[in-house]
């Protein structure tokens, strides 16, 4: 059966953050571009808000004119080879591009100059890390710089994405920072020890006074909490003006959940930023394929799986050795650390939709009885989470 599938990786600019998210089409069991495009046809009400730009990658079958029958929102650019350009549909395609809404972005090789020459107007410029080496980046990226802004794809480690913007690039799709950037260190520092504190009080339902006044020995940490809560992604009426306030109207268990992720905000790493979206996206998402699947008072824990499932990077500390210090439940510690348990198959979807393999992602998605339409609306769903959440 025709099926797209949607993976997804995010460009880092020079300053460590999230410029723009890119989207990867995975066509498995024969689908083609006009599969594609009804499947970005169906995702309308699901498509990231316009703040932060889309890049549009169709793996590895060529962009061509079929994939235009869709009409791509404002913030979308799609990512055209230039091959494309001396192909026999050139024409059809150059035609149906200049009637799109969205910008893009030219991957350069040996047809970049005929796709320049095309009349096509680009916003981005495309280099292979792969392809060049750091000289030949710096040389493309100076001479293609009067066409569009220089942006890098394939870059699968630190020193790869510093040479990078060494050559003179804007940003870089990229994942490296899901690694730790150091040697793990023998223990959590003190402001993460604080935090797992204060977690642990909630999670044994102590006296809000007590919880409290754990707080207000890092006034910081009641100030993200409120920040968290009061965001966007979360989608409450009123305003949370204090942690007495937030038990009130949330409860014990909700508000473990977003307590979680102050633990996340510990991380000293440049590349915090990117490694927390990352976790809220594998958070949300894993809550959202869980609806159905586990029950109702297991949401929670879906979430609280995927958002701690970054720890290693984001706290520089072993998973065994934060587990130790914590009180989670089983099914929690076992997919952490070993993807295992029934929250494991949940937490294998959420890292293979961020990898290549369209087909592993159509595997565990069908694991889990999902179609591709029910992944693909959840992925949208928890990248729109991620991105309105105040990192």
């Amino acid at each position: 059966m025709p099926d797209v599938f949607i993976s997804r990786q995010p460009l880092i600019n020079r300053q460590n953050r999230i410029l723009a998210n890119r989207l990867c089409l995975h066509l498995v069991g024969g689908a083609t571009t006009a599969d594609a495009a009804a499947t970005l046809a169906s995702l309308a009400d699901y498509w990231p808000a316009d703040e932060k730009q889309v890049f549009l990658h169709c793996g590895k079958i060529p962009c061509d004119a079929g994939l235009l029958q869709w009409n791509p929102p404002a913030n979308t650019t799609i990512e055209l080879q230039g091959a494309s350009f001396a192909a026999p549909d050139a024409a059809a395609l150059i035609s149906r591009l200049q009637e799109s809404p969205s910008s893009l972005c030219l991957m350069i090789d040996e047809h970049a100059k005929t796709a320049l020459s095309s009349g096509t107007a680009f916003r981005f410029m495309g280099l292979n890390a792969q392809r060049f080496s750091p000289a030949q980046l710096k040389t493309l990226a100076a001479q293609t710089q009067p066409y569009g802004i220089g942006v890098a794809f394939n870059v699968y480690d630190r020193q790869s994405f510093q040479n990078c913007l060494d050559a003179g690039v804007n940003a870089a799709a990229t994942w490296f920072f899901k690694r730790p950037s150091d040697a793990p260190a023998k223990a959590l520092n003190p402001g993460q020890a604080q935090i797992i504190r204060v977690l642990n009080l909630v999670r044994k339902n102590a006296d809000v006074k007590d919880i409290e006044a754990a707080l207000k020995q890092d006034v910081t940490l009641s100030y993200k909490l409120l920040r968290y809560i009061n965001s966007a992604g979360f989608g409450l009426s009123c305003e949370i003006q204090s942690f007495r306030h937030a038990v009130t109207i949330l409860g014990y268990d909700k508000l473990n959940k977003w307590l979680s992720l102050l633990l996340a905000t510990a991380s000293k790493d440049p590349m915090a930023q990117a490694q927390m979206h990352t976790a809220l996206c594998r958070a949300r998402l894993m809550e959202i394929i869980g609806h159905g699947l586990v029950a109702k008072s297991e949401y929670d824990n879906l979430f609280i799986t995927g958002a701690f499932s970054m720890l290693e990077a984001l706290l520089g500390v072993g998973m065994d050795q934060v587990l130790e210090t914590m009180s989670l439940p089983e099914s929690i510690c076992d997919a952490l650390l070993g993807h295992g348990g029934v929250y494991g198959p949940f937490l294998e979807l959420a890292i293979a939709c961020e990898g290549e393999d369209g087909e592993a992602i159509a595997s565990q998605a069908g694991m889990l009885g999902l179609s591709a339409e029910q992944f693909n609306q959840a992925l949208m769903q928890a990248l729109t989470f991620a991105d309105t959440m105040e990192i």
